[in-house]
């Protein structure tokens, strides 16, 4: 999915949070909605403006994010 063409930030929308272009929906609202486990279809219901192609690009954005991040695991430590 290519996410550029849906998801942009803009320093005068929503403080510069990545969003779906043209709406003042932030991929950060979706992915809560998504992992509180509401549907794809729950999500369109609610946010009218909302396509099932942001839906996809936004999950796409977050995957990418993630993708070039390096996590480093830590042994635990016992107390």
């Amino acid at each position: 999915m290519p996410w550029r063409e849906r998801i942009v930030a803009d320093p005068e929308i929503l403080a510069g949070k990545p969003a779906i272009r043209g709406t003042r929906i932030s991929v950060e609202l979706i992915l809560d909605r998504l992992a509180a486990g509401w549907t794809h279809a729950a999500l369109i219901e609610a946010y009218p403006h909302l396509a099932e192609d942001d839906i996809r690009a936004a999950l796409a954005f977050a995957a990418d994010l993630l993708g070039e991040e390096r996590y480093l695991a830590a042994r635990r430590v016992a107390a």
